[in-house]
């Protein structure tokens, strides 16, 4: 358990910081301001193709954690690829190359995830899950960070190159995670990966309490691609400089750490859909607060929206190992981080010229993207479905 933790953090810290990284590198070796942005667009927009793929080769391995490595061991290579491009090859061809790096960007994410039970000790998964979630949100409060600080100090190709070094540590961890365990009479999979790929994707459509959790977080993280966005405007606007917008980013991983370390040490956590619905209301609340603009109301937004995702990141996780048939369980994740990662970057984007035209009205296009995630929730629930419990004590 602890080498799984260790590799997750030491890759997720590394994606995280690859991005910011090549927000700084692009400009820097191009010459050009939009650079930058181009390459991250690439990297994000790839992993809604990449995720369910790798999650059916992943589900189909004798080995996936020698798999999860190969895919490290790509991702890696291809940010050295693209770093070294930059200023040899024709732009286009760089974006190129940070799209096949974007196709395996859910390996790190739900491909480690779905390998969680194989390595957490019996009874104690709703405790892993939650220690699991927290690597996501130190790798959000460390990533950015160290990114610039490594830039500052360094340069911004030096940020890519430790980003690459962070998830090549990652790779003994995955190699040796365990291979899923098959009864004898049980034989390897025969159908095919495209049969694979439409089970896995019906699985995710068709489970009710596993659609509307997906649902929710999909329109939830629309909101939360969009309030990121807004940071740097509400930093200039309200705490006096665009660069304390990143101090927001820090304090709302800093807050999720902190709530997702009061769930990992409570002995009886709550039902993870209860979770998922009170998470999504508490992301309507924090953009509203943060369009007041004032510093009070702008910080206790942050704070509040860390303490939403971190809790709601471990409830997601809860639902998807209670609801995962076990020979799917990799393409429901990896499906899922996907579906993610494409609504954060599609928030993203909306939000840049709303932000631009009116601050407040980005921020309340926030606060509605959880609100009808919220909406979602309730009109997808089902009599008890809604308050379906965690697996109990030593069940994984």
């Amino acid at each position: 358990m602890r080498c799984y933790l260790g590799g997750a953090a030491a890759a997720r810290a590394g994606d995280e910081m690859s991005g910011p990284a090549l927000l700084l590198a692009g400009p820097a070796l191009t010459g050009s301001a939009t650079s930058g942005s181009s390459l991250l667009a690439g990297v994000m927009v790839a992993a809604a193709l990449g995720g369910p793929l790798f999650g059916v080769l992943l589900d189909r391995s004798a080995r996936p954690g020698r798999l999860l490595a190969a895919a490290l061991a790509f991702y890696a290579a291809a940010l050295t690829a693209i770093l070294l491009a930059l200023e040899r090859l024709p732009f286009a061809l760089t974006v190129l190359l940070a799209v096949g790096a974007g196709l395996l960007g859910p390996a790190l994410s739900g491909g480690w995830t779905s390998q969680l039970p194989r390595v957490a000790p019996p009874g104690t998964l709703p405790r892993a899950n939650a220690l699991d979630a927290m690597t996501f949100s130190l790798a959000a409060l460390v990533g950015p960070a160290l990114a610039g600080a490594v830039a500052g100090a360094l340069g911004a190709p030096a940020a890519v190159a430790v980003s690459i070094a962070l998830i090549g540590l990652a790779l003994p961890a995955a190699w040796a995670l365990p291979a899923p365990e098959r009864p004898v009479s049980t034989p390897p999979p025969t159908s095919s990966v495209r049969a694979d790929l439409t089970a896995g994707l019906r699985v995710v459509a068709r489970n009710r309490r596993l659609a509307r959790a997906t649902a929710t977080s999909v329109i939830s993280c629309v909101g939360q691609g969009a309030l990121l966005t807004c940071c740097p405007p509400l930093g200039a606007a309200v705490l006096g400089g665009a660069d304390r917008g990143a101090l927001l980013l820090s304090a709302t991983a800093a807050s999720a750490l902190v709530a997702n370390a009061a769930l990992a040490r409570h002995p009886r956590p709550p039902r993870p859909d209860t979770v998922l619905l009170g998470g999504a209301l508490l992301l309507v609340l924090a953009p509203l607060l943060a369009a007041i603009g004032h510093p009070a109301p702008v910080i206790a937004a942050a704070l509040l929206t860390g303490a939403a995702e971190g809790p709601l990141l471990t409830a997601l996780f809860a639902v998807r190992h209670r609801e995962a048939p076990e020979r799917l369980r990799g393409q429901v994740f990896t499906t899922g981080a996907s579906l993610k990662i494409t609504g954060f970057a599609l928030g993203a984007a909306l939000a840049g010229p709303l932000a631009a035209w009116s601050l407040p009205g980005a921020l309340v296009a926030a606060a509605g993207c959880a609100g009808l995630a919220a909406l979602v929730f309730v009109c997808w629930s089902n009599g008890t479905e809604a308050t379906a419990p965690l697996p109990p004590p030593g069940a994984v």
